[in-house]
């Protein structure tokens, strides 16, 4: 077979070992060039010669998108493509509202749509701190979708339809109970939640991209406690924020820094109810960081 006629979509991420499904559905394992492996799940990818059911990886179409976190030594691709990104919490174990922001940041950036899944719904005792947790998100415009995917996730289904959605959430929150619910075939494995750490085991090792029975795909990626974001500047992180962009441009100072100087516009909004305090909190530690990240 050519070059030429060797094209297909990157369906599953293992390493530097790839899934590649060709348009005739058959599976390919993809094997990159050299020492780096810059592909996602996701990429549209051109393979050369087929030998034995596997292909060198040549190269990667333009991407519409590209969902990645970084810190100042390396970079995590976790999907190519994606229109949207479902960040999947959950009323127990307890979730990191900082991690959300990270993680809205950098699909924002890829110009990418947020929808925020709380999972395990059915726990009624967790249940109200879990969406006051949530209310600034939900008052940025971000729809949030209660489920108990053990139960039935089929709220979740009309969010999805005709996306190709990334999951992406801590270990723990049950990304892959709502993928085998979502999917029935797909096969995802799932653990008991380690309720002494109050955090989950990891499940999911690789990205992997699922068809739903309805139109649409779903990338199930692994679980993370972190989501750097060395990659972006202080006024893309800024951007990050959308309830930011009213007050943007009204500070004292023209660089302003949200943090001590007098006549801060974004800290009157908080006065004043218009931005939740703990947003700002989590901007000033992610925008710091990624400063310390790109002093070295």
């Amino acid at each position: 077979m050519s070059t030429a006629d060797n094209s297909g979509t990157i369906t599953a991420a293992f390493g530097r070992h790839y899934e590649v499904t060709l348009a005739d559905g058959k599976l390919v394992n993809g094997i990159p060039k050299g020492k780096k492996s810059p592909f996602a799940c996701g990429d549209h990818v051109t393979l050369g010669p087929l030998h034995d059911s596997e292909a060198q990886i040549l190269s990667h179409d333009l991407r519409s998108s590209l969902l990645y976190r970084s810190d100042r030594w390396k970079q995590k691709l976790i999907a190519a493509n994606a229109t949207q990104v479902v960040l999947v919490v959950a009323t127990e174990p307890g979730f990191s509202d900082e991690l959300i922001s990270r993680a809205t940041v950098a699909a924002l950036h890829e110009h990418m749509r947020v929808v925020i899944v709380l999972n395990k719904a059915d726990l009624t005792t967790s249940l109200t701190a879990a969406r006051a947790q949530l209310a600034p998100f939900a008052a940025m415009g971000i729809p949030v979708v209660e489920v108990s995917a053990l139960e039935d996730a089929s709220p979740l289904l009309p969010w999805l339809a005709g996306q190709i959605s990334v999951l992406v959430g801590q270990s723990g929150m049950g990304k892959s109970t709502l993928t085998n619910a979502l999917i029935p075939d797909a096969g995802a494995a799932t653990r008991e939640i380690s309720t002494a750490l109050d955090s989950g085991k990891h499940t999911t090792t690789h990205a992997r991209m699922y068809g739903l029975p309805g139109g649409g795909k779903v990338i199930d990626s692994p679980g993370l406690q972190e989501f750097g974001l060395a990659h972006l500047t202080r006024g893309e992180i800024e951007l990050g924020f959308a309830e930011f962009a009213a007050h943007l441009g009204r500070c004292r100072f023209r660089d302003c820094r949200h943090e001590n100087e007098p006549d801060c516009a974004i800290k009157v909004a908080i006065a004043n109810g218009a931005i939740d305090a703990r947003r700002l909190t989590h901007f000033i530690t992610i925008a710091n960081e990624g400063d310390r990240a790109k002093s070295f």
